[in-house]
């Protein structure tokens, strides 16, 4: 494993990865039931499941940080025109994430002073959006820990 160390690591540090991942994982699978819940008019219930969505994006940013603190970066293992796609994944993921708090707190803000209208006219940029950060996010981890290596 090629990992740029910031400072001597304990052995925890190297399982935030896979925390990571599981944590998108399971905000992928939150804003895609909150989705469901309020297309069947489950209002509270969508309420319930999309802070916990957020919720689960805050632990994940928390643990981020808390990894690349020690690790400042890992190389990606593949090589030839793979690394292209795993590039153009990652440079759309950093992107759109940098975006994502700010659509996710106005989306909420919105939703919680009951302004329906335009919550759900933002809610329609905001979630494609944070599924799409969330979803590249464990593909990101999967090809950088788990990439075949020949």
């Amino acid at each position: 494993m090629t990992l740029l160390l910031l400072a001597e690591s304990p052995a925890w540090v190297l399982w935030l990865p896979t925390v990571n991942a599981s944590l998108n994982g399971l905000a992928t699978i939150l804003l895609i039931v909150g989705v469901v819940l309020i297309k069947q008019g489950r209002r509270e219930a969508h309420r319930r499941v999309m802070l916990s969505a957020f919720a689960t994006s805050c632990l994940f940013l928390a643990c981020y940080l808390v990894y690349h603190a020690f690790v400042l970066s890992k190389k990606f293992p593949g090589e030839g025109p793979i690394r292209y796609v795993y590039y153009t994944i990652l440079l759309t993921h950093v992107v759109l994430a940098a975006v994502v708090p700010f659509l996710a707190l106005r989306t909420i803000y919105l939703g919680l002073k009951e302004r329906w209208e335009q919550h759900r006219r933002l809610a329609r940029i905001t979630f494609p959006i944070w599924l799409y950060v969330s979803i590249t996010g464990v593909v990101i981890y999967a090809m950088l820990y788990h990439w075949p290596v020949a």
